[in-house]
């Protein structure tokens, strides 16, 4: 499949390198709206084992990789966003990602590979846009839409 100019690039690390951990832990939740093309091993790199493959997360395209060794960790200065459409999605995607990662204020919570997530709902625009808004998120980890409508 052809991709657009750009595409965002993700290094990972596994247990030994194989991207089929990551692959299983992201269909697991993500199910038909997650897929991986054929993966290519890259075999041994100074980071241990290696292999990469395009994945498609929702239609979007993703270039990862995974090593044994990690390189580098994730950090807070990139994050997916994922715009739920209710509450029962929200709190499908928190309780999946912070059950083996971590969670975090405002809904930002870490995965197992300790990429970042801002689990929030798709009318995040106008909840903000509520009075006090900003005091309910700020009290928040997982968000709940019901306390901005308080």
């Amino acid at each position: 499949m052809e991709h657009g100019k750009l595409t965002s690039a993700l290094w990972f690390h596994t247990s030994d390198g194989s991207i089929k951990e990551l692959t299983e832990y992201y269909s697991t939740i993500f199910g038909e709206d997650f897929h991986t093309e054929k993966p290519i091993p890259l075999g041994e790199t100074p980071s241990g084992y290696a292999e990469m493959c395009t994945v498609y997360l929702f239609g979007n395209p993703y270039l990862i990789m995974t090593t044994a060794k990690e390189h580098h960790k994730f950090n807070d200065s990139f994050a997916l966003m994922l715009r739920c459409s209710d509450q029962a999605e929200i709190d499908k995607y928190w309780d999946y990602f912070t059950g083996s990662g971590a969670a975090s204020m405002c809904g930002w919570c870490n995965d197992k590979f300790g990429l970042r997530w801002q689990i929030i709902p798709h009318n995040i625009a106008e909840l903000m846009s509520l009075p006090n808004s900003w005091q309910v998120m700020s009290k928040q980890t997982k968000i709940i839409i019901e306390e901005y409508l308080r």
